[in-house]
């Protein structure tokens, strides 16, 4: 009997592998690995340059302005005197090419005095000084109604000191583009 016992666990040790066999032959295979779909080609893996900054000021600023004539938006005078000299009208002409160049740009400019004198004194000969400046615009082509003018008299020193020099400072007409 042992053999016939034997025989019976051989024969039901196969059926239980034939059966583990057949299920698992049931068993749902993994998909096939196909391979990822071609995309578009690739030529240039870098991007692209940010568009160019233009460098230095905004054309027609105030910015551009002091560039364009050289930082010379300042003429000076001589004690008590509203007349034009050589170097002013030099530093003019600068401002007038810039402002023919923009013909819609308006400008104000502004008379100042030194300490010395009167309030109303200073007043009327910071308002001859920003008219001499405007007049001689006015000669060389610059529309009259884009040109304002103001007098600070002594009110506004660019140099607080009281001496010579810092008075010779503050004698002067300043122009301002206004944007």
């Amino acid at each position: 009997m042992p053999s016939m016992l034997n025989t019976r666990l051989l024969s039901a040790g196969v059926l239980v592998s034939v059966s583990a066999l057949a299920l698992s032959a049931c068993a749902p295979k993994p998909p096939k690995q196909l391979p990822p779909e071609p995309g578009p080609p690739v030529t240039n893996t870098m991007p692209a340059p940010a568009p160019a900054m233009p460098s230095g000021p905004t054309p027609g600023s105030q910015a551009d302005f002091l560039a364009s004539v050289g930082g010379r938006d300042t003429i000076h005078f001589a004690l008590d005197k509203y007349d034009i000299d050589q170097i002013s009208a030099d530093i003019l002409r600068a401002q007038a090419g810039w402002l023919l160049k923009y013909p819609n740009k308006k400008a104000t400019i502004e008379g100042h005095t030194d300490e010395r004198g009167t309030r109303d004194y200073n007043l009327a000969l910071g308002e001859r000084r920003a008219n001499s400046a405007k007049a001689f615009l006015v000669s060389l082509g610059v529309d009259p109604s884009r040109l304002t003018t103001v007098s600070y008299g002594k009110e506004r020193p660019i140099d607080p000191a009281s001496n010579e020099e810092a008075w010779a400072k503050n004698r002067r007409a300043v122009t301002v583009t206004i944007d």
